[in-house]
């Protein structure tokens, strides 16, 4: 099942294949912040921003989550070469 970003129950991203790649354009948007304890200082955790959450959802009707998922690939591939 696809995965999506939500806020409360409000999806906020497009529908992609892995809870991985939600993480990942999440990331990428500055949602991902990195919280550390005392016991975990040398390793802090990546936590979502805010009120999200990554959950598994239902694509929308026209929406192909490997699609997604490869456009976004792409635009970030472009975007790098671009700030290069």
């Amino acid at each position: 099942m696809p995965y999506a970003l939500f806020c409360h129950e409000a999806k906020l991203s497009k529908a992609y294949p892995t809870e991985a790649d939600v993480w990942k354009q999440a990331r990428q948007s500055g949602l991902v912040v990195d919280v550390a304890t005392e016991e975990e200082k040398a390793a802090p955790r990546p936590v979502l921003d805010n009120d999200y959450e990554i959950r598994p959802c239902r694509p929308d009707p026209q929406e192909d989550p490997a699609r997604n998922q490869a456009d976004a690939e792409r635009e970030a591939e472009l975007d790098f070469q671009l700030s290069s």
